[in-house]
């Protein structure tokens, strides 16, 4: 009996991995037999896969994904079904992506919205690893679930801790699976910049070690990414940390340090505004610069 039902599980993994998949583009309703007057079995999300087994006239046998560890075997019609072997597909996963981002960013948008275009620009890239949108598809993906975790980690008690290892970060593997697929890329250059972000303190304390740390961690960045489209924001956030540096070297009664994160700090911001003038970070660059120049701190509840 066991090794009858160790066949059954072999055939049917075979069966899956053999039937076409698809990626949904619109809420569908899922049922027990093909027929809108069935038992509804549950709702299939935009973005969600369905590997489709049969059809029968206009609908889908498929076991869907309802959420990261939920599947459901039922039928659905074969409307808003995208697979790789669709005409323009990845325009139109992208497409849709882009809706539901822009959904999610209004105020009384869409609820849900967020996740929607995450999975949908995942699909677009893995379904259509040649198309010219997938490297920006794959990334944006990654990018809003990074945000949708940081937000979720900011808000914890952990978050204000010094050092970046007593926090809990977010997860990092999407980010570095847009690096590993497409490495010398803008898109692999932005997925490096955000990963910077759980190696920063959560709060410094009014102490140099942090600040210190993450300016030449900004730096390194820059560096090792010459032709990042993030290179004058971690310019200007290195620069940022040497202006704070030059009051809290003060409170630390090191007069000498002051004067080098003085040095340093000015250097940046010339480099940034210089380079970068028709950029809000060469803008930036320069009012700091302006304010590191006229001795007015830029960190703390120092006033003259």
């Amino acid at each position: 009996m066991k090794i009858r039902l160790v066949i059954l599980f072999a055939v049917l993994a075979s069966v899956a991995d053999a039937a076409e998949r698809g990626a949904m583009v619109r809420v569908a309703n899922i049922y027990l037999s093909p027929d809108s007057t069935s038992a509804k079995l549950g709702e299939v999300e935009r973005g969600r896969e369905v590997v489709i087994f049969d059809n029968s006239r206009n609908w889908l046998h498929v076991e869907a994904g309802l959420s990261e560890e939920k599947t459901l075997t039922g039928w659905i019609l074969d409307k808003g079904v995208v697979r790789a072997s669709t005409p323009s597909g990845d325009r139109i996963l992208y497409g849709e992506a882009v809706d539901c981002e822009d959904q999610a960013s209004r105020r009384r948008g869409r609820k849900g919205a967020a996740q929607d275009a995450m999975r949908l620009y995942y699909r677009t890239a893995e379904y259509f690893p040649s198309s010219p949108l997938a490297g920006e598809s794959m990334y944006r993906s990654a990018d809003i679930r990074w945000q949708i975790e940081k937000s979720d980690v900011s808000s914890r008690p952990s978050s204000r801790e010094r050092e970046s290892f007593l926090r809990e970060g977010m997860e990092e593997k999407y980010f570095k699976e847009v690096m590993k697929t497409f490495p010398g890329t803008k898109w692999a250059d932005l997925a490096a910049f955000h990963l910077i972000d759980n190696k920063l303190c959560g709060d410094w304390q009014a102490a140099s070690k942090c600040p210190v740390k993450e300016a030449e961690i900004y730096e390194k960045y820059a560096s090792e990414h010459p032709q990042s489209p993030a290179v004058a924001e971690a310019l200007y956030d290195a620069a940022q940390r040497w202006a704070a540096l030059i009051e809290i070297y003060k409170t630390e009664e090191q007069p000498k340090k002051s004067e080098e994160a003085k040095t340093k700090a000015i250097a940046l911001t010339q480099r940034v505004s210089g380079q970068y003038t028709q950029s809000d970070w060469g803008s930036r660059a320069q009012s700091l610069l302006f304010l590191v120049q006229q001795g007015i701190p830029s960190y703390g509840n120092a006033q003259e």
